[in-house]
This record gives C-alpha cells, sequence and structure tokens, in this order.
C-alpha cells in the first residue's frame, strides 16, 4: 500500500506538471514557437498572486480572477508587440528573443521582491485531506490534478469545436493560406498566447500554494513543463497530462528509493521515452 500511495501522489503531481506544460504546448502547436521564458512567466503569475492576495487580503485561488485576465492581456501585447515580429522559417530569432525575455524577467522579480523565498497562504486547504480506502489524499493536489483535467479539455474543446479552433488550426497548418482565406494571423497568434498565459497564470498560482518559490526557479519550472510535453508529444493536449502524470510518478518513485533522486529520476523517465520514442508517446492530432 506504501508504494500504491507514491504513485498515487506522483499521479497528482503530474496534474500541477501538465499545467506547467499545457502553454508550452499549445503556442507551439499553433505557431511552432518554443517560449524559453514559460518557466519565468509562471513565477511572475505566482508574484502577480501573491501581490493581489497582499494587498485586498483575498484567498491566492480568488486572486486568479485578477491574475487569468492580467497574464491574458500581458500574452496578447507581448505577442503583438515582439514576438510576432521574430516568426518565421528561422527557429533561432524567438528563441533569442524569449530567452531575453527570461532575464528581464528574472532580474525584475529579483530587484522587487529580492530572494527570499514566498510562498501564498491558502490557510486550511494547504493540509486538509481525506480518507481514499487505505489512502489518505491531500485536498490541494486532488484540486490541482482536477484543475488540469478541465483546463485541458476545455482546451480541447476550444480547438476542436469552436471558430476560434478552427482558426488556431488554419493558422498552424499553413500561416499563408490562412492570411488569404481573410484570417489576421498576428491578432491569432496574439489570442493563442493569451489563452497560453491565462494557464500560466493558473500554474502560478497553484505553485504558489503548493511550494516556496522565488525569482531564481523558474528555469527548473520551464524543464518540468518541457519533459511533459515531449513525453506526451508535442501538441497533444492529452498526451501533455499523461507526460506531467509519468514525469510526476517517476519523480516520487526516485524519491521513494533515494530523496537525493527525486528530480533525476524523472529526467531520467524522460531521457528513456526520448530514445524509445523521439516523437513522443502520442502523435499530435491533425484536425
Amino acid at each position: 500500500m506504501d508504494w500504491v500511495n507514491v504513485l498515487v501522489q506522483g499521479a497528482l503531481l503530474g496534474g500541477l506538471y501538465a499545467l506547467f506544460a499545457a502553454g508550452l504546448s499549445l503556442i507551439f502547436g499553433v505557431m511552432r514557437l518554443v517560449n524559453i521564458a514559460h518557466g519565468d512567466l509562471i513565477i511572475f503569475a505566482a508574484y502577480m498572486g501573491l501581490t493581489v492576495v497582499t494587498f485586498t487580503g483575498l484567498h491566492p485561488l480568488l486572486a486568479l480572477v485578477f491574475v487569468i485576465p492580467a497574464m491574458a492581456i500581458i500574452g496578447y501585447v507581448l505577442q503583438i508587440g515582439i514576438l510576432n515580429h521574430t516568426l518565421g522559417d528561422d527557429l533561432l530569432p524567438p528563441l533569442l528573443v524569449t530567452f531575453g525575455l527570461s532575464v528581464i524577467l528574472q532580474n525584475s522579480l529579483l530587484e522587487i521582491y529580492t530572494a527570499d523565498p514566498q510562498k501564498m497562504d491558502a490557510g486550511v486547504l494547504e493540509t486538509a485531506s481525506f480518507p481514499l480506502g487505505e489512502l489518505q489524499l491531500g485536498v490541494l493536489p486532488v484540486l490541482t490534478f482536477g484543475i488540469a483535467v478541465v483546463v485541458i479539455a476545455s482546451l480541447q474543446w476550444l480547438f476542436y469545436r469552436t471558430a476560434i479552433g478552427r482558426a488556431f488550426r488554419a493558422v498552424s497548418d499553413d500561416q499563408d493560406i490562412a492570411q488569404l482565406m481573410g484570417l489576421n494571423k498576428s491578432h491569432i497568434f496574439g489570442l493563442a498566447m493569451a489563452l497560453a498565459l491565462a494557464v500560466t497564470a493558473i500554474a502560478g498560482i497553484l505553485l504558489g500554494i503548493r511550494t516556496s518559490f522565488d525569482p531564481s526557479v523558474g528555469g527548473g519550472r520551464l524543464i518540468f513543463g518541457f519533459e511533459a510535453v515531449i513525453i506526451g508529444g508535442l501538441g497533444n493536449l492529452w498526451g501533455t497530462l499523461v507526460g506531467g502524470v509519468i514525469l510526476g510518478v517517476a519523480q516520487t518513485v526516485g524519491a521513494k528509493i533515494d530523496p537525493g533522486w527525486q528530480v533525476l529520476a524523472g529526467h531520467v523517465a524522460f531521457l528513456l521515452v526520448l530514445a524509445i520514442r523521439p516523437q513522443g508517446l502520442f502523435p499530435r492530432i491533425s484536425g
């Protein structure tokens, strides 16, 4: 039963990693953009939530009412104002620009909030649990996993059942033809980044409730997000959830064997999947 608990806790941790990865998967699927600043944007969202909680006294989950639209607006402006100008056949310009954005975000957060670790106080939610058979499950990890499933299901529905989803898929398949058909690809890309950063806002708030954070930890969240995306398959949203679960289970199993192996075990699982199936476990769904 001890090992069953390890596997369940790992799967629940995977929900948080899936939220880290969903935004990455979304923007790569729509515009083939690899956002090096994604992890720092997660931490930026966490600090934004901390600021809202500090000044308003709201519960961190209620702070999402302010943080989600703020991050979405930032995403749209960032894409329209900067990133759209870097997109093209060469992958290097957007990589360099988002790397520069990562450096700016880290140093700005360091200047404003200092290097001291911060954490949001969610009260009883952090320690509440309930029994499931012989297992004792934390309310926060279960809630996080449930939110991840709802977010990914909503993104999947939006992509394949709505007009904006058809526009996303059209510009992803062929930008030039989509433009000729009357779609403004710059606006569509801006909406995609806005949606990605709205998801990032949720990930940042849940991270800030679950554990402490500081301006330097964005790189680690980026790596976990990349690994979950690549394990599941680039551009496949449900695959991203599976990738997050595999990564979370690998880490908890590693920690069970030896506490120092937690992060290493996740990297080993990633490398094994990459060696056996470089395209990821699930192919990209095409329309």
